[in-house]
């Protein structure tokens, strides 16, 4: 090993912040490869537009509540998480279909938001709907109850808001499946 690769020996070391309380309990969406393509789509698309809209608490330890002064007056904020059932076999996965899509081309994880990566820290933009103590309830994050938490950050617009980006095309499918274009 040289010098240059040193930085791939660091160990690197989180203590959570406080955990996830949702209904959200099992992995992944789980669909009998024999269903017609069209219709696991839909099924796709029907899940995570019901994860969307569930309600969450990140229920952060006591000792880090008065780091959270402010943070109620923030509409969304970023959620920084640890996939806790994650297998060590699923860190392995090299490329995936996006959402688990086969009518979508397969890409290399690190092109993709998959929870299968070899550092499964996740992140989520979720609205935030208020602040009770050391409590946030939150819409929308796609966290299994349970999960560790590891660090809140308020969304801003300058450090959130890139100008004119630009997407594969499909990435441009699943924002029109999603209605977002």
């Amino acid at each position: 090993m040289n010098d240059n690769d040193s930085h791939l020996t660091l160990e690197i070391c989180l203590k959570p912040i406080g955990y996830v309380k949702s209904e959200l309990t099992e992995l992944t969406f789980r669909m009998k490869q024999d269903i017609p393509p069209d219709i696991r789509k839909e099924q796709i698309l029907s899940n995570h537009r019901r994860i969307k809209e569930v309600i969450s608490e990140l229920i952060i330890h006591p000792d880090y509540e008065e780091l959270l002064d402010g943070i109620e007056a923030f509409s969304h904020i970023v959620v920084v998480f640890w996939p806790h059932l994650l297998s060590s076999e699923n860190r392995q996965i090299k490329k995936v279909h996006p959402m688990g899509r086969k009518d979508l081309p397969i890409q290399g994880i690190f092109a993709t938001r998959s929870p299968a990566r070899p550092n499964p820290v996740l992140i989520s933009n979720v609205h935030l709907l208020e602040r009770q103590k050391n409590v946030l309830k939150v819409k929308g994050l796609e966290a299994l109850n349970g999960s560790p938490l590891i660090d809140i950050k308020p969304v801003t617009r300058f450090n959130d808001g890139v100008k004119s980006p630009t997407f594969p095309d499909w990435i441009n499918q699943i924002n029109k499946d999603f209605e977002l274009d």
